[in-house]
């Protein structure tokens, strides 16, 4: 085991991966508690069609895939005030365009579909000095915004009219969260894959909340979960030799079962 630790590429895989591990479990458990945690699928599918345009033109896969989710974001708005009665249509629909796009590049060359598989299931252990600046400054970002802004957060999130009333600009809110959402996924595709990163969005909020009394609580224990099924999962992958996205996702996927089984436990 040590060995596989004292490399440098597994340990820019815990460097990145430590650093998801804050940012997107937080932006979750915001897009949990609004019921709109499809929007991780939707984003990660066009950053998929972004990565496969950046090899395709030959410029930055990560930048490119991250342009990309930015923009199926102000799409995603824009079609949620068209469809304010079906705002889920936004979602589905800028997710099937994404699939639909992401395909078209992946046969007009392919002689990088190789490459693109790494950003479809994760290739974390690929991770160089340019990824982990990028993921580093997205992280930063999205801790300053919610450290500065958590209470205008809270109330969106659990009462959007009372935070209408007060005079919150509930709509730049609403953009600001899809923004760091799509930031997230943008930086995210390479580390568990485009197909898998809305587990990480999704799963760590579910466990903090089938056992947190409160926000606080959910909050901390959101990114605990999630830090602990990054770093073991790749310890895990690393030893075994496996799917070190795959590994993660499981290993979240088991905690969820055990967390839910010790709150039926109390209960009984």
């Amino acid at each position: 085991m040590w060995d596989v630790i004292s490399t440098e590429f597994f340990q820019k895989a815990l460097i990145g991966g430590a650093l998801i591990g804050l940012s997107a479990p937080l932006m979750g458990l915001f897009l949990v508690l609004r019921r709109l945690a499809m929007i991780g699928d939707s984003l990660a599918h066009v950053s998929i069609a972004g990565v496969a345009l950046g090899f395709l033109i030959g410029v930055y896969p990560l930048g490119v895939g991250l342009l990309f989710a930015l923009a199926a974001t102000f799409a995603i708005e824009k079609l949620r005030k068209a469809y304010k009665t079906y705002a889920e249509l936004s979602i589905a629909i800028i997710m099937s365009g994404g699939v639909a796009l992401a395909s078209l590049l992946f046969t007009l060359d392919k002689g990088f579909n190789v490459n693109v598989t790494g950003y479809l299931f994760g290739s974390i252990y690929t991770l160089d000095y340019a990824d982990l600046i990028v993921i580093a400054a997205v992280t930063a970002v999205v801790l300053a915004f919610i450290r500065l802004q958590v209470k205008e957060l809270f109330l969106l999130t659990f009462d959007e009219d009372a935070a209408a009333v007060s005079g919150l600009p509930v709509p730049l809110y609403n953009m600001l969260i899809s923004v760091m959402t799509a930031l997230v996924i943008g930086v995210s595709i390479k580390i568990v894959g485009g197909l898998l990163i809305s587990a990480l969005l999704v799963i760590p909020a579910a466990c903090s909340l089938a056992v947190a009394r409160s926000f606080r609580q959910s909050v901390v224990m959101v990114v605990v979960i999630a830090e602990c099924a990054v770093i073991g999962g790749l310890l895990v992958a690393g030893y075994w030799n496996l799917a070190p996205g795959a590994t993660i996702v499981l290993l979240l996927i088991a905690a969820l079962i055990v967390l839910l089984g010790v709150r039926k436990g109390f209960k009984i």
